[in-house]
């Protein structure tokens, strides 16, 4: 059955494409929604190129029909641009006014005055928008095209438990054919094989070619001064500094280690190994709380203040590893000097080619699925990208947990060769941000 589906600016700014997955239905534009459009359009950042790029669409469609009377999309739906009409008497005083949701709900209650055989749906990523809509009557619900369960988000680790005769075998021969109850692994998903017991374990990797687990030895040597301090930081430096793959994935809350782990293993496949020739840190430029406004200074003092903590991860690493600063080098000005280690914005990549760099970026969680996509696509031959990020801590308005690039890449990628990921749970940082991380 044929449904009108009127959708805010929000979900447009989240996803250009949106216009076009809803199949053979109806989509209708408010006027509202293209003024707001307008708004955003001159922005240099991705929200303006989301604009300027559903604006190009709609015009390019203009050139079909009429967009008041409706367009016919490639899918077999329409889209129209709505006014608010006779449905805005049907709005309560309280909603009416010049305030865009509360046209959006009149576009709504217009479109269904006309066509009460037709369902409709107001389509938004406003929580209070579709609170106001349910009040009226109107079903509402959020853009669902990339969302992920996060209750059920891919961890990249299971348990399995498993009898010592099994755990023996396989510490003799080294590699091993899943167990029952470990059939249906993804590429490069890590196994903790244990007895209850006699609590014996194992740590394993599936390796997909052979359809095997292949053993995970003991990290025997540190990586610029770090040593694993869980059985999740030990998985995250075996994917991080296996070349084969290409993307790796960390997702955890605050402390676990995610950023100072991928920092330490792009030092040394960087500095020590020269198997890529720099090392490139971002992160997306979103305050927490209200911003500071404009900063003094060149592009490096201005980006100071937000890749401080990247900064604060590689100084302590320099203080942990003694070999280093023995060796001359002291710190990440020096790193940067030499050309090893550089600090980019993520406002600078779009039409970049980056090869053979081990790129690594920050807070990740606060992307979207599109902003991802981008940097993804940006990577060149020999390059290797690092997502790092805690899809619980999100300062973007325009993406939560479940709508976040971290969580999309962690999904999409999970059943790819080339990709790895691990879900880090035990805060390392110190005992008050753990149990800071677990209580507030």
């Amino acid at each position: 059955m044929i449904k009108n589906f009127v959708l805010d600016t929000n979900v447009l700014l989240h996803d250009p494409n949106a216009l076009f997955k809803f199949e053979d239905n109806h989509v209708f534009i408010p006027i509202t929604v293209i003024e707001e459009l307008d708004h955003f359009k001159k922005d240099l950042n991705m929200l303006g190129r989301n604009a300027r790029t559903v604006s190009k669409y709609i015009d390019r469609l203009r050139g079909m029909g009429n967009l008041s009377d409706g367009v016919p999309l490639d899918n077999g739906g329409m889209l129209r641009i709505a006014f608010v009409e006779e449905g805005a008497r049907h709005l309560p005083p309280e909603l009416r006014g010049d305030l865009a949701d509360n046209q959006l709900l009149g576009v709504a209650m217009t479109v269904h005055s006309r066509e009460k055989e037709v369902p409709i749906v107001v389509i938004t990523k406003d929580t209070n928008l579709r609170i106001k809509a349910d009040a009226l009557g109107i079903r509402a619900e959020d853009y669902e095209s990339d969302r992920v369960d996060i209750d059920e988000l891919y961890r990249g680790v299971r348990e399995v438990p498993v009898g010592k005769e099994f755990i023996d075998r396989f510490y003799a021969a080294g590699e091993i054919a899943p167990p029952p109850g470990a059939e249906e692994l993804f590429p490069n998903e890590y196994v903790v094989l244990r007895d209850a017991a006699t609590g014996s374990s194992a740590l394993a990797r599936h390796d997909f070619a052979s359809r095997k687990i292949r053993l995970l030895p003991p990290m025997k040597e540190d990586v610029w001064g770090v040593r694993p301090r869980n059985k999740e930081q030990h998985f995250a430096l075996d994917i991080l500094l296996d070349d084969s793959v290409k993307l790796v994935t960390l997702a955890g809350k605050a402390g676990t280690g995610k950023t100072l782990l991928a920092i330490a293993a792009g030092l040394r496949k960087t500095s020590d190994d020269e198997v890529y020739q720099r090392m490139l840190v971002s992160r997306p430029v979103l305050p927490m709380g209200k911003d500071l406004g404009f900063l003094p200074g060149d592009v490096e003092e201005k980006l100071k203040p937000w890749m401080q903590p990247i900064f604060d991860n590689v100084e302590y690493l320099f203080g942990s590893n003694k070999k280093k600063r023995q060796g001359g080098v002291r710190g990440y000005q020096e790193l940067m000097n030499m050309g090893i280690l550089e600090i980019e914005p993520l406002t600078y990549i779009r039409g970049r080619s980056i090869p053979n760099q081990f790129i690594i970026v920050d807070e990740a969680q606060n992307l979207s699925p599109h902003e991802v996509k981008t940097i993804l696509t940006r990577a060149g031959e020999n390059s290797k990208v690092v997502l790092t990020g805690d899809p619980y801590q999100i300062d973007n308005p325009f993406v939560d947990s479940s709508s976040n690039g971290l969580s999309h890449a962690v999904e999409k990628f999970k059943g790819e060769a080339m990709a790895g990921h691990v879900l880090l749970v035990k805060g390392e940082r110190s005992p008050l941000a753990e149990l800071a991380a677990n209580l507030l």
